[in-house]
C-alpha cells in the first residue's frame, strides 16, 4: 500500500474514531429548580415542576453568577447588555427583557441573531452589544447599541424586565435560594458537573 493510501485510511479512521465519540458524549441539560442543600461542592437542587432532586458538582473553576432586578437608570453608554425583543416594522427592536453583563462577559455572544434559549419568545430576536447612546422618548428609552456586527435600535418600554448579573460566590449558594444551572454535564451515576451556574438575588427567580 502507497504512503499516500496509507494516510487516507489512518485519517478516515481517526475521524470515524472522533465521531463515535462524539456521539456518546452526553447532551448537556438545563436544571433549575431550588437549593436543598450544598454537599461540598455539589448542589442539591428540588428541580422545578416536580422533577425530584438532582445533584450538581461545581468543576474547580465554576462561575456563580447572581441575577436580580435592575433599574432603567442602570443601562447607559458603555454598558454591555443583552436584549431579548420583538422585532418591530420600522427595524426596530422592542425590549421584552434586558439583561446587564458585569465586565468579566463583555463580548458574551455578541451579535444578533434568534432568541432561542428558555424563556424565550417565539419570533423574538436576541442583541448582545454596547450600549453607544439611550435618549428618553415618549415610547420609552431608545437606545443605539453596537456589535461587531452592526448597529441596532431598542425601544425599552415600562413592560420590560431588566435585570443583571452580579458575580457572587460559594456563600451565596443556600437552601432556599434559586437557581438555574444552563449546561449540567450528565455524568454515569445520575449526577451533574458544571461550570457555571446562575443564581436569584433576593426573590427573584433567574
Amino acid at each position: 500500500m502507497k504512503q499516500s493510501q496509507v494516510l487516507a485510511a489512518f485519517a478516515a479512521v481517526a475521524v470515524l474514531v472522533a465521531s463515535s465519540a462524539l456521539a456518546q458524549k452526553p447532551q448537556t441539560q438545563v436544571v433549575k429548580g431550588k437549593i436543598a442543600a450544598v454537599e461540598g461542592s455539589t448542589v442539591v437542587i428540588d428541580q422545578a415542576k416536580g422533577a425530584g432532586q438532582a445533584k450538581v458538582k461545581l468543576n474547580d473553576k465554576a462561575v456563580i453568577m447572581t441575577v436580580g432586578v435592575a433599574t432603567l437608570a442602570e443601562v447607559k453608554p458603555g454598558a454591555y447588555i443583552g436584549v431579548g425583543a420583538m422585532p418591530q416594522a420600522d427595524g426596530s427592536q422592542k425590549a421584552i427583557r434586558v439583561m446587564i453583563f458585569p465586565e468579566m462577559q463583555r463580548g458574551t455572544g455578541e451579535g444578533h441573531y434568534p432568541w432561542k434559549t428558555p424563556g424565550s419568545v417565539p419570533n423574538s430576536t436576541m442583541t448582545n452589544a454596547t450600549v453607544d447612546t439611550t435618549v428618553a422618548s415618549v415610547d420609552g428609552q431608545i437606545l443605539t447599541v453596537k456589535h461587531k456586527d452592526g448597529v441596532h435600535k431598542i425601544i425599552i418600554g415600562k413592560d420590560a424586565l431588566i435585570v443583571s448579573n452580579i458575580p457572587g460566590g460559594v456563600a451565596d449558594l443556600k437552601p432556599g435560594v434559586a437557581i438555574i444551572v444552563p449546561a449540567a454535564q450528565p455524568s454515569a451515576d445520575g449526577t451533574f458537573e458544571t461550570a457555571r451556574v446562575n443564581i436569584g438575588r433576593g426573590d427573584f427567580v433567574p
